[in-house]
């Protein structure tokens, strides 16, 4: 028994073996989710009658991670390269900036950013301020799995790229980025699955987010649990593609070093 659920590089465990560790895990959670949901007050049908409000506060999260994620990548970038300059103040800059982000808890951030700098400019779009708080705090992350990256590529691998002629840039964009992309796939899909959850937070500045919604549903029905577990299977269902989509990334990169 204990060689039929064994799977070693030199000897895969069988189809059949893993449908069944599949069907046993699945059978388990199951069970788990049953024991949970029995005894509790199971105001489901009032919950169902507020499905919009999940549904638009669903939206309206997903557009916020995407637009997060996006520019939590631009500005992740832009550190990692700025912290690896050779202008003292760029790198400084971007050093400060990293440090202090990762160190600051994100309800500070949401809270400094919105009440503090965007009251105190006239800026009152609190969608378009929690995004770009979201893309601060999760790209100084980003920066750091960036650098990481491109400090693990050998340096006679950027020594042969002078030696035939790239430019910096070149050297880059052909040479350093592709492996950099390979190392860094699976701590940013990390990352993104973090900031898409870390968006709940948002709801402190009343944006109308998933987490908002399922408040309101909460306030409205005093049913917390059953308002509740939507706003997870709500999340799972941004989170998951993430992940299955960054193992796929992961095989079709694979390539022996």
């Amino acid at each position: 028994m204990t060689a039929f659920l064994r799977d070693t590089p030199g000897t895969p465990a069988s189809k059949v073996a893993k449908v069944c560790v599949i069907a046993v895990l699945v059978l388990a959670y199951s069970g788990v989710c049953v024991l949970a949901l029995t005894g509790t007050t199971a105001n489901w049908a009032t919950v169902w009658s507020y499905r919009a409000t999940f549904w638009n506060g669903w939206l309206a999260t997903m557009g916020i991670s995407l637009a997060a994620l996006a520019g939590s990548l631009l500005i992740g970038g832009l550190a990692a390269l700025a912290r690896r300059s050779d202008f003292l103040p760029l790198r400084y800059s971007a050093i400060a900036y990293i440090e202090s982000v990762r160190g600051l808890p994100l309800v500070v951030l949401v809270l400094f950013g919105f009440y503090g700098v965007a009251n105190a400019i006239g800026w009152h779009d609190r969608v378009a301020v929690g995004i770009l708080v979201l893309s601060l705090f999760s790209g100084a992350y980003i920066a750091e799995m960036i650098r990481a990256g491109i400090d693990s590529v050998g340096r006679s691998q950027w020594d042969s790229a002078d030696a035939i002629g790239l430019s910096p840039w070149q050297t880059y964009c052909y040479v350093v980025l592709p492996q950099v992309a390979r190392q860094i796939l699976p701590p940013l899909a990390g990352q993104f699955s973090s900031l898409i959850k870390d968006s709940s937070l948002l709801y402190i500045i009343g944006i109308h987010e998933l987490t908002f919604a399922a408040s309101q549903v909460n306030s409205a029905t005093y049913s917390t649990f059953e308002s509740f577990v939507p706003l997870g299977v709500c999340y799972l269902f941004l989170t998951l593609p993430i992940s299955l989509w960054s193992k796929h990334l992961e095989s079709r990169l694979r390539y022996e070093t």
